[in-house]
């Protein structure tokens, strides 16, 4: 079977079949575009009807071949950490332009967000912290990769960092509703990372009643959530004494992360 015959039987979406292909066969998507008659072996062949059944049954693209892109970044991931949205880069975004000194990021899963923030802020000391110890092995071995230097803490929450200040904050923490219909569509994604009590936002009632604390005067920090949640989220930053509260939307006109400042 040629290149064209086994893009065509996969059943799947063309752009998704051809992404897998070149897994599976170690070329590059536009090679299998200039050369259709190439004969596949069969060891690819299979490899590739695998990645195919899996994708069929919902497993994501990104776990399939084992990375993907986050703010020009090219990162490992596993189902031990979620896959980073483009949605999430709007928090990088807001936190270069405060151009901060230090940072801290809470929940890093791959490390998306500390290791863009190092990697365009390389002066910045860059603090992560993530309570999954698979998914901290798995930021760890991004950072080496990425020649980025971040130190990374196990532990949940602020409790690695107990004493310490940062000029900013940033997490994407958990925040989809118990018995959310949408779980259904993540069922390949770390449930921990997703959940986070009956309205969702337990852990950003967490964050917020503690962040002040962990913040220099005048210091930010930026929380991304679900549509709708922008009301209840600026209501706990400002149980929590920040000041100049407000909320960004994505690319797509949703309210996606919210914030607030310190005093200065």
């Amino acid at each position: 079977m040629n290149v064209a015959q086994a893009l065509a039987a996969a059943g799947i979406e063309p752009r998704e079949a051809r992404i897998l292909l070149a897994e599976a066969s170690g070329v590059s998507e536009a090679s299998l575009i200039g050369f259709p008659e190439r004969v596949l072996a069969r060891s690819v062949l299979e490899r590739f009807r695998s990645f195919v059944e899996r994708r069929k049954l919902g497993e994501p693209i990104a776990y399939l071949v084992g990375r993907k892109e986050f703010y020009g970044l090219d990162l490992a991931v596993n189902p031990s950490v979620l896959i980073p949205r483009p949605e999430t880069e709007l928090l990088v975004d807001l936190v270069l332009k405060t151009n901060p000194s230090s940072l801290l990021e809470l929940g890093t899963g791959s490390g998306a967000v500390a290791l863009a923030v190092k990697h365009h802020c390389p002066k910045a000391a860059v603090v992560a912290v993530e309570a999954d110890a698979s998914a901290l092995a798995t930021a760890k071995r991004n950072a080496a990769k990425l020649n980025l230097e971040v130190d990374f803490r196990h532990g949940r929450w602020f409790e690695p960092v107990a004493g310490e200040r940062f000029d900013a904050i940033v997490a994407n923490p958990p925040y989809v509703a118990e018995g959310d219909p949408h779980l259904e569509a993540l069922r390949f994604e770390p449930r921990a990372a997703l959940v986070s009590g009956a309205d969702g936002l337990d852990a950003i009632r967490e964050i917020a009643r503690d962040a002040p604390r962990h913040l220099y005067p005048g210091g930010w920090i930026f929380l991304e959530h679900g549509l709708g949640q922008e009301g209840a989220v600026q209501g706990l930053l400002s149980q929590a004494g920040l000041m100049n509260i407000a909320a960004w939307p994505d690319l797509a006109g949703i309210a996606r992360v919210t914030g607030g400042r310190v005093k200065s």
